[in-house]
């Protein structure tokens, strides 16, 4: 079964925009667009999906756009390094997703140049980067996902999964840390060891091997652009160690770990594809609300269940949105 998620804007359609091949006023130069990944290459689901979204808008590669891709590597100076080169390429639009550092490294290179973000591991509210929901002021406008607000329920649906669970491995890194006082306020009656990483690529199998060793009934892997993209070896090393891991993102279930939870990351993109392509036709960023996810989706991966002797009640396979068989 698959239940898609979708996104509204809290102002109630604001970002709807007219579809026309016409992307452009007559004259201009093709628009550059500076586009920032935190670690995902440009061929990841949710950056197609950003693509896709822009040629639906009228927007073309060479002929109304160009776009300037850089990744920043989950690396904290190099995000900064980025925003000053886009800054100096005179850039009509900085697209900044993924962790706090990102936005704060724009809003640091700029503060004219429009800024839209897909923020999915921080609350750019609480962070003091924008000023509001409705009219933020500002140069800053996009979508974002609180992700700590989620971890409480990960952990759930784990111990639904494994009533006897005891304890728990929880992976995190610098640009999850935040996430970290959630899981353990949502682990009542649980041990919770802590693996950190601060070197990608990391070293997931040999988190697997300590989850092993202590006897872990469980592994929690927070949202982080670094565990994002090693999915496909988080999903295997789990696997290979035969131990139970719950994500952030649907791609990771569809990676081969046992489940996931939270927000779809492409349609996230998709809507801020629609906040770009609002500002190239004329629109300011502090007139156009933020917004957030208002679904959010549980996949589990049965195949995954099966392999590691798993029965996945029915009780939640009936609120997945979507389980691969």
């Amino acid at each position: 079964m698959d239940r898609r998620v979708f996104l509204r804007s809290l102002a109630g359609g604001l970002l709807s925009a007219p579809l026309t091949t016409e992307a452009q006023p007559a004259g201009k130069a093709p628009f550059r667009l500076g586009l920032v990944s935190a670690g995902a290459p440009r061929t990841s689901p949710h950056w197609i999906k950003f693509d896709r979204r822009l040629r639906e808008l009228g927007h073309v590669e060479g002929q109304t756009i160009l776009t300037e891709f850089r990744n920043a590597e989950a690396q904290a100076e190099r995000f900064r390094q980025i925003m000053q080169e886009l800054v100096r390429l005179n850039v009509d639009v900085i697209v900044a997703p993924g962790p706090e550092v990102s936005l704060r490294a724009a809003k640091e290179a700029t503060a004219s140049i429009p800024i839209v973000t897909v923020a999915i591991d921080y609350d750019p509210i609480a962070s003091g980067l924008v000023g509001g929901l409705a009219r933020q002021g500002g140069n800053v406008t996009g979508v974002f996902l609180r992700q700590v607000e989620l971890t409480g329920k990960r952990i759930e649906f784990l111990r639904e999964t494994i009533p006897r669970a005891t304890r728990l491995v929880v992976l995190w890194d610098a640009l999850s840390a935040d996430q970290v006082k959630q899981a353990e306020a949502s682990a009542a009656g649980l041990q919770l060891q802590r693996v950190a990483f601060r070197d990608a690529p990391y070293d997931l199998a040999a988190a697997m091997r300590y989850a092993v060793q202590q006897r872990a009934d469980g592994v929690l892997c927070l949202a982080s652009p670094i565990f994002f993209r090693q999915r496909e070896q988080l999903a295997e090393t789990a696997l290979r160690s035969r131990v139970p891991v719950v994500g952030p993102f649907r791609e990771m279930a569809e990676a081969g770990i046992l489940m996931s939870y939270g927000a779809s990351l492409p349609e996230m993109f998709h809507r801020a594809a629609e906040y770009v392509d609002r500002i190239l036709r004329g629109t300011r960023p502090s007139d156009m609300p933020m917004e957030q996810p208002t679904k959010f989706e549980l996949v589990i991966n049965i195949r995954t269940a099966r392999a590691l002797g798993l029965t996945i009640p029915q009780s939640l396979l009936v609120r997945a949105d979507q389980v691969i068989e």
